[in-house]
């Protein structure tokens, strides 16, 4: 187990640069999330760090020593990638004690090692199974025992579930949750699945264009976003952005956006003054239906007309147009029944209003 450091860490692909001068400081312990769009280079970062890709600039630690020039198998690094990469003619215990076998272990460690990863991972009934007898989840937690039993300082994770359908992706994300609990070693984890950054981390790393937009908490990135780019890619359905006029008026000060006033709480807006363009951000889970409008203020109530419904279960999206110009997304709890056309009343919680900079698109707090 050990804290990993990233410092000024650039990457060049001959006169392109896709990683632009990392900071990063990860401590032991921790399960961090690098997540992105394609693109982003938060899988080349991994790689980096891993030590699959050359680092072009600055200097990567792992338990406090500079791994630039130290070869992949020197790093005491695990990594598990998208694909399990299982040979298909061993059995499960094959598989998982494989590396050990190469290192020259002894069978009774290496024993020792795949019975305690398979009783973390819930694999002791499969351990002389095929892969071709397994699902693809228990295939893929085969593949993280194999990098469990090496016993490594740091975890790597490229995109684990991207081929698991979604009832298996949720259960996965699960048992990487216990997994970490149980072993509390140092994870770096890859994924452009911001449900995944969500759900599974300490800390959630957001990137763009080789740059860090963000590193906070989950509940942070999302109450308190950075920017407009990290405000509408954390969170699902997005944040609704709208372009309007900061005003104050006789005490009171709301952003007009068209036709329609959302009012703006004291603690926000920072430095602006009245006749300021600013971006307004509310999240769909901020707006307000039938019941649950009733406990908020008159003034942070109005009507929308439904232009598209849908039921999800416990909780449903709609698409809500506001003073007909204004498009809001809606995420209302409870089984609401809306139709295309009809008038609703709808309140929202402006207190978590997030507003910015309409140029540099920079939150205002």
């Amino acid at each position: 187990m050990a804290n990993v450091q990233l410092k000024k860490v650039v990457k060049r692909y001959g006169d392109v640069e896709v990683v632009h001068g990392i900071d990063l400081d990860i401590p032991d312990n921790e399960f961090i999330v690098l997540v992105g769009p394609s693109g982003c280079g938060k899988s080349t970062v991994l790689r980096m760090i891993a030590g699959l890709e050359k680092i072009s600039g600055g200097e990567v630690f792992i338990g406090g020593r500079l791994v630039n020039q130290v070869s992949p198998k020197d790093r005491n690094v695990a990594m598990v990638f998208q694909n399990y990469a299982l040979y298909p003619h061993m059995s499960v215990r094959d598989n998982m004690g494989f590396s050990l076998k190469m290192r020259g272990q002894g069978a009774d460690e290496i024993g020792a090692k795949v019975d305690e990863a398979a009783r973390v991972l819930e694999l002791t009934p499969y351990l002389d199974r095929k892969p071709s007898e397994l699902s693809g989840g228990q295939r893929q937690r085969v593949a993280m025992g194999r990098a469990i039993v090496r016993q490594p300082d740091v975890f790597l994770f490229d995109e684990p579930l991207s081929n698991l359908d979604a009832q298996l992706r949720t259960q996965m994300r699960m048992e990487l949750r216990k997994m970490h609990m149980k072993l509390a070693t140092t994870t770096i984890y890859v994924t452009h699945d911001q449900i995944e950054a969500m759900t599974l981390a300490d800390r959630i790393v957001i990137l763009k264009d080789g740059h860090i937009q963000q590193v906070g908490t989950p509940i942070d990135v999302f109450e308190r976003p950075a920017n407009a780019f990290v405000a509408r890619f954390i969170g699902n359905p997005p944040m609704n952005i709208l372009e309007g006029t900061f005003r104050v008026e006789d005490g009171r000060r709301y952003v007009q956006a068209g036709p329609s006033k959302f009012p703006v709480a004291e603690a926000q807006g920072g430095p602006l003054q009245d006749g300021s363009p600013v971006l307004a951000g509310i999240r769909p889970d901020s707006i307000k239906m039938g019941d649950r409008i009733e406990k908020l203020p008159e003034e942070w109530m109005c009507q929308g007309e439904v232009v598209v419904s849908e039921i999800l279960g416990g909780h449903s999206h709609l698409e809500i147009v506001v003073d007909g110009e204004n498009e809001l997304i809606a995420e209302v709890e409870g089984r609401v029944v809306a139709h295309p056309g009809e008038i609703v009343p709808i309140g929202f919680e402006f207190n978590r209003m997030v507003l910015f900079d309409p140029e540099t698109k920079e939150a205002i707090y």
